[in-house]
């Protein structure tokens, strides 16, 4: 099976937006929303839930007041202050290190597991869906991305499913890493703003470390047209693809608010834009899957991005 993971550098460029547009273009695909932080597929594609499971992220210490000897060590060598006065543990601030485990003398702290969110398994209109919620105040988000990944494969083994669309999270962190590591090829969604300029090349760069073919859609293109051409330019030098435009329009938001995909709102609609909007979409999509068979099974010897200077 072939993975296309749509991604940004910074959030609000449309993102979630396309790749909920592809979920309803593709034939035989699983969706898998792994922006976990900030999970908001299922505000489109409303999926019904068919399995739940607890997620296991960060450990957290436990005393054992039998044990305890009130020696204070465990709150001395805490970096995170989550031990407090009373030689309890603070859940919102243990980072779960274990380093009171090795300092107490008489053994009385241990690391559990405990449940940071959960993972599903989910059916939509458009096929099967994987996704995920974080707890509030959790940590470990790029595990819990990874979690996500593999649910979504197991469900496209079950279902005889050939593509995985991964709506990935916005920035270049830990989440970011786990959500394109592995693919085929990654789209980057990116607007022309100075920030989404900058964060256009840190994801490219980052994509390059590990290797992956990227192409890039430019996204409410009108708003700064020389910025537009900015991106172009740097694109090009960079042989990295762009595969289409898309002009601003509240088109998305009216979607959304109808919990459908802009190629479904735009079906109904009378406005000659719209339409023509999610048209745009239909040729980026058309593109994109292209290029996806193009894709050998095994990528080695494929063109790696030469970056250049990227200040």
């Amino acid at each position: 099976m072939k993975q296309l993971t749509v991604i940004s550098g910074k959030g609000g460029t449309g993102k979630t937006t396309l790749a909920a547009a592809f979920a309803s273009l593709a034939e035989n695909a699983v969706i898998a929303d792994c922006d976990v932080d900030a999970a908001d597929m299922h505000l489109i594609l409303k999926p019904r839930v068919l399995v739940k499971e607890d997620y296991c992220g960060l450990e957290i210490a436990r005393f054992d007041p039998k044990l305890c000897i009130e020696c204070g060590k465990c709150r001395e060598f805490c970096r995170y202050g989550a031990v407090t006065e009373n030689l309890e543990v603070d859940p919102y601030s243990c980072e779960g290190c274990a380093v009171c485990t090795i300092v107490c003398p008489e053994g009385a702290v241990s690391m559990e597991k405990r449940i940071s969110g959960q993972v599903f398994s989910s059916e939509t209109r458009f096929g099967p869906m994987a996704q995920a919620r974080l707890g509030i105040g959790e940590e470990a988000s790029g595990k819990l991305v990874s979690a996500v990944r593999s649910n979504a494969k197991k469900m496209a083994e079950q279902y005889y499913k050939d593509l995985i669309i991964i709506d990935g999270p916005p920035g270049t962190g830990c989440s970011a890493i786990a959500a394109i590591t592995g693919t085929d090829l990654i789209l980057v969604v990116s607007e022309p703003t100075v920030s989404g300029i900058h964060d256009l090349k840190r994801v490219i760069e980052l994509a390059a470390h590990f290797m992956i073919q990227v192409v890039v859609c430019i996204n409410k293109y009108d708003i700064n047209e020389e910025n537009t051409r900015l991106i172009e330019k740097f694109c090009t030098e960079l042989g990295t693809p762009v595969l289409g435009r898309l002009p601003y329009d509240d088109i998305a938001t009216k979607a959304m608010l109808q919990e459908q995909t802009v190629i479904e709102y735009a079906k109904n609609s009378e406005h000659a834009s719209e339409s023509e909007f999610a048209n745009q979409v239909r040729k980026i999509w058309a593109k994109v899957e292209e290029r996806l068979m193009d894709i050998p099974d095994e990528q080695k010897g494929m063109k790696i991005l030469k970056m250049k200077n990227f200040s």
